[in-house]
């Protein structure tokens, strides 16, 4: 099967809650911009934030992880360079990045960081990497578990 024609189904859950999730379905044609807009859309979120996508080497966990993680990110963050993840480097542009050029395995775990203040972390899960495509719209959300949070929670004063 083209990687390009089949679907990738991802767990998408937010660190901290591991109740609350998301499985979202994206064609191999589509970007990780285009998972961004998914997971924003299937968390309810209002206003846009930069974002990135960190992929870690094997068996890399922790700060390690995140730190020698290949960094995709929002196409804003790529074409400045002050604010790229390390000094002298810029982030892949994620909206480059095809789904099924990515070479993603079930079974893998990639992290997903959206809004820089607040910090928003995710955790992906590669469940199904190369299913057959159904008739309709990609993404595609599958499943909603847990309300979603607020994206500005109201501050205790």
């Amino acid at each position: 099967m083209d990687k390009n024609e089949s679907i990738s189904v991802f767990k998408v859950t937010l660190e901290g809650n591991k109740k609350l999730w998301r499985r979202i379905a994206i064609q191999g044609n589509q970007t990780l911009d285009d998972l961004h807009e998914a997971i924003f859309s299937a968390f309810d979120r209002d206003e846009e934030h930069l974002y990135s996508f960190y992929f870690p080497k094997p068996g890399r966990s922790g700060r390690a992880a995140l730190r020698d993680a290949a960094e995709y990110a929002c196409p804003y963050n790529c074409k400045d360079q002050d604010i790229a993840a390390l000094p002298g480097e810029s982030p892949r542009n994620a909206e480059k990045a095809k789904i099924g050029a990515l070479k993603l395995r079930t079974g893998q775990k990639f992290k997903y960081l959206f809004d820089f203040g607040d910090s928003w972390w995710h955790e992906i899960t590669v469940e199904t990497a190369d299913a057959p495509a159904e008739e309709g719209k990609y993404p595609r959300i599958l499943e909603r578990h847990g309300e979603s949070p607020q994206q500005y929670p109201d501050s205790e004063e």
